[in-house]
């Protein structure tokens, strides 16, 4: 497996696909023609997965930057007798501007080589295992370069420079001088299909990808508040997460990245989540224009079917489809040796009553850009209002998708709340007048048993699940979602229960005994402490939290508190969704011009 770190990754997107590439300029993660596609490079999870670097010969240091505001990146390596820049994108269609980004993919990497400073030799190994790295494919020499073939693969390698085959793969030994250039690309076909319409231009399509990722950034200047670069890398992240067909957002573009560093908890994540709806939401409304968060509800609406007939799930492919089934894939020796590495993932099939509520607090916050509601759109929203008004009391697996049973969890029964809640003022919009004063005494009757079952007075907090007096990160959203104001005496006593507890170095972890901090949960915190008026420790608290990012503004799920390393899938939405989130609470908690310095400010 790759001895590069999580945090030593890139991100590229085309808004279909993904890769990663790391800093020593070897492409370890690339799935064709999807996100959830099996890998085609797959060298994150085993060393004999897949990978295609380009990179000196000899002994370098590297420094890398995305290009500026896109998700283009630029790496100079720097050696003992020169120094050269390597680009690499995923290509968006020639013109692709704003929002018709992604909508018609080539899929195609593109990398290019330029010698900056005298003269550097350099390596180039291109070795690609398709479906996870069980397929070794075959290889047809073509003018400028090879035509590849591995089961439901096919992909054409266009090099500039002589290449032959070594090893099972593609090997170049090649020199660059100052302004010279050397460009690659590799190009999908469906199968039975032939070559591209015509040859790539990489540095002419580099230059329009960089354009196409500015266009959309032009369209999104709206937020004005503290952390810019930091919300627009959000944003960019978000949108590189984006599967453009139908609006979905998956949870993070890899597969069994681990929670712990040589555990069992590795999970594929590359699948949307209805649990993330609001918080994606709301994100995408602060850090993106409204048109996004428009596009993902429209797709909710199409793959919740027909309402009455079918559950509505946790989470879908980004397609729409239902059917997620777990398998183990056993010829993989895991990140770190992290096994099972796992493709598809059996939550599909849990019972979560948060979601209800997260798809009506979306509704809610999009009331207005709804417009006129559609019927179907509102037979879903008064089906998700009933089923909570009616299963409220029942047990579920939970937010954080729990294998080992049900339970009553307070998040659960809170994001029920939120769904009554959201009803009963979307009550006119949802044609659905006659249900506000049941659904009101439901909502009620949640809220009063929440505050009678939910604290627990040995532990001075309100704790993960009724009876218990464990506490969890997750009541963190009561005064979020308007539950409770983070002023109430008994929010505090939480929130500081919470800090006491479940934190370390500026993190906060999910449950007692969890060794690594979670990054969302860390965001909650900071958005409480603002909501709670201490805009100081908020903004404190934001810039440690912020401080565990990779040097290119990335985050995976996890990070261990002691280390910084982080951990879990990567890049991860949900951890870009709380910086966007937090970073606009601040913002929100303070006078018009204000900005704090220090948690001092408080004291006065």
């Amino acid at each position: 497996m790759s001895a590069v770190k999580i945090q030593d990754y890139a991100f590229l997107s085309d808004s279909q696909s993904a890769a990663l590439v790391g800093r020593d300029g070897s492409v370890d993660w690339y799935c064709l023609p999807r996100f959830d596609s099996p890998s085609v490079f797959g060298r994150i999870l085993d060393s004999g997965s897949g990978h295609w670097h380009i990179r000196p010969a000899g002994g370098y240091r590297s420094q890398w930057a995305y290009i500026e505001n896109s998700l283009v990146i630029r790496n100079v390596f720097h050696t003992s007798g020169g120094s050269v820049a390597l680009t690499d994108a995923l290509m968006f269609e020639p013109g692709a501007r704003g929002h018709a980004i992604g909508r018609r993919v080539p899929h195609v990497l593109l990398r290019r080589v330029q010698g900056l400073a005298g003269e550097t030799d350099m390596d180039m190994e291109f070795r690609p295992r398709m479906e996870y790295g069980l397929t070794v494919p075959r290889y047809r020499s073509m003018d400028h370069g090879w035509e590849i073939v591995g089961g439901p693969v096919e992909l054409e390698l266009t090099a500039v420079v002589p290449s032959g085959l070594s090893g099972e793969g593609v090997r170049a030994r090649f020199r660059i001088g100052a302004g010279e250039t050397a460009e690659f690309s590799l190009a999908y076909r469906a199968p039975g299909c032939g070559p591209p319409d015509r040859p790539i231009d990489v540095p002419l399509s580099i230059e329009d990808t960089v354009k196409a990722w500015h266009s959309w950034t032009d369209l999104h200047t709206g937020y004005q508040g503290l952390y810019r670069e930091e919300v627009r890398r959000s944003a960019l992240v978000l949108q590189g997460l984006t599967y453009q067909p139908t609006g979905s957002v998956i949870a993070a573009a890899t597969t069994s990245l681990p929670e712990i560093a040589g555990g069992q908890e590795n999970w594929d994540y590359r699948f949307a989540w209805l649990r993330d709806l609001s918080l994606v939401m709301r994100a995408l409304w602060v850090g993106a224009c409204p048109d996004e968060p428009e596009r993902f509800f429209a797709w909710i609406d199409r793959t919740g079917g027909a309402q009455g007939h079918q559950a509505v799930q946790i989470m879908y492919g980004v397609g729409g489809e239902r059917d997620l089934t777990e398998h183990v894939l056993d010829h993989l020796a895991g990140y770190q040796g992290s096994r099972p590495v796992r493709v598809g993932n059996d939550a599909w099939r849990q019972r979560q009553l948060d979601v209800l509520g997260e798809v009506l607090d979306a509704a809610f916050l999009l009331k207005e850009k709804l417009g006129d509601m559609s019927g179907f759109t509102r037979q879903l929203l008064v089906t998700l209002a009933e089923r909570a008004a009616s299963g409220w009391r029942e047990p579920d697996s939970g937010m954080w998708e729990a294998r080992d049973g049900e339970r009553h969890y307070l998040s659960s029964k809170l994001m029920c709340w939120v769904a009554l809640d959201r009803a009963v003022r979307l009550a006119s919009r949802l044609g659905a007048l006659s249900e506000v004063e049941r659904w009101g005494a439901v909502r009620d009757e949640i809220r009063d048993t929440i505050l009678s079952r939910g604290w627990s007075e040995r532990s001075q907090a309100f704790t993960g699940a009724f009876g218990s007096d464990h506490l969890d990160a997750s009541v963190l959203l009561m005064p979020i979602v308007g539950f409770l104001p983070a002023t109430d005496h008994r929010m505090k006593a939480t929130i500081n229960a919470v800090e006491r507890v479940l934190g370390k170095d500026g993190l906060i972890r999910r449950w007692p005994g969890e060794p690594n901090g979670f990054i969302l949960c860390s965001y909650w915190m900071v958005e409480c402490l603002a909501l709670a008026g201490l805009t100081g420790s908020a903004a404190e608290r934001f810039d440690r939290v912020s401080a565990y990012a990779s040097d290119l503004g990335l985050f995976s799920e996890m990070a261990d508190p002691g280390t910084g390393e982080m951990l879990g899938n990567f890049p991860q939405a949900f951890s870009h969704i709380g910086l966007i989130n937090a970073a606009w609470q601040v913002t929100s908690a303070l006078p018009p011009g204000a900005r704090p310095s220090s948690a001092a400010k408080e004291r006065g």
